[in-house]
């Protein structure tokens, strides 16, 4: 903390709602849209009017002598964070992974709008108990979870770190070629990709990769550790499938060196449309990144 009042930063994505209103305009307009696919404009409006309510109920919250300020998850690239900011990422678990990257140790209060709905792994709080966690907050009577992230390093392009994972292979998930190096062994793979997760990415789409493989990793979101999984590898004449998962302490990498003609990407955190080139010939290493996520448990 500060010498200066806490600013509270509250966080929140566009609803349903809102983008079908950019796109079409009119509520009717939407309406059709959504009868044509067999859904009901009233089943959006009424999400729309529960984070409406969230929000309403998180700015009160907010002590008098504290600041507040709001931005939406397209804006965040563009947002200025300070050191005495609360973060409130306000909605899905996904928001809390789309804010870490741009933050610096500033603590993090995942809250559900709606805890009936979300899978509230990240966003374990209700709106309706924040004006107790910023009173707790005040006097240090707050836990912290530091939350390892992982992040992925190529030497002409730059970084990506990740809170729940990155994914590395081709942009549209066919076949991607690579050498896959770690712990001293080299293998030359074809697969559907490799991801390389943190504990808390273990919940989320890594975990549907440990069932599917029966990979048996077992890592808690706070271990300094991340852990690599391939994605089908394919076994063949020129292929291997021997390096299939492992576990990744920090201070040690695994490194790939892709070998697809065109259309290899990495991409952190489900974000697709900020990614780095993984085409033939470029090379990218994994690790547990220094930056960790202070999520308020």
């Amino acid at each position: 903390m500060t010498s200066l009042p806490p600013r509270v930063v509250l966080v929140t994505r566009e609803t349903e709602l809102q983008a079908l209103m950019a796109r079409h305009t009119t509520l009717g307009q939407a309406r059709f849209f959504l009868e044509q696919r067999r859904q009901r404009i009233e089943d959006v409006v009424a999400r729309h009017e529960t984070q409406a309510r969230a929000i309403a109920t998180a700015r009160a919250a907010v002590p008098d002598d504290w600041t507040f300020a709001h931005v939406e998850r397209a804006s965040l690239d563009r947002f200025l964070f300070a050191r005495n900011d609360l973060v409130v990422a306000l909605g899905q678990d996904g928001l809390v992974a789309n804010i870490a990257k741009y933050l610096s140790g500033q603590p993090v209060f995942g809250v559900t709008p709606d805890a009936q709905t979300y899978e509230n792994v990240l966003t374990t709080h209700e709106v309706a108990s924040l004006d107790r966690l910023f009173l707790r907050y005040a006097t240090g009577n707050v836990d912290i979870s530091a939350r390892t992230m992982v992040e992925a390093s190529v030497a002409s392009a730059g970084q990506l770190v990740a809170l729940n994972e990155v994914f590395i292979g081709h942009r549209s998930h066919q076949s991607a070629r690579y050498l896959l190096r770690f712990g001293g062994q080299e293998e030359f793979q074809s697969s559907s990709g490799v991801i390389f997760t943190t504990g808390t990415g273990l919940t989320g789409w890594a975990k549907s990769i440990t069932l599917a493989t029966h990979a048996p990793l077992s890592l808690a979101p706070t271990d300094a550790t991340g852990a690599f999984l391939v994605r089908e590898p394919w076994p063949s004449k020129h292929s291997g499938v021997q390096l299939r998962a492992g576990l990744v302490a920090a201070g040690a990498q695994v490194s790939l060196a892709s070998r697809i003609n065109e259309g290899g990407v990495i991409f952190a955190d489900g974000i697709e449309q900020d990614f780095l080139r993984f085409d033939w010939g470029t090379e990218v290493t994994l690790g547990v990144a220094a930056q960790r996520l202070n999520l308020v448990i």
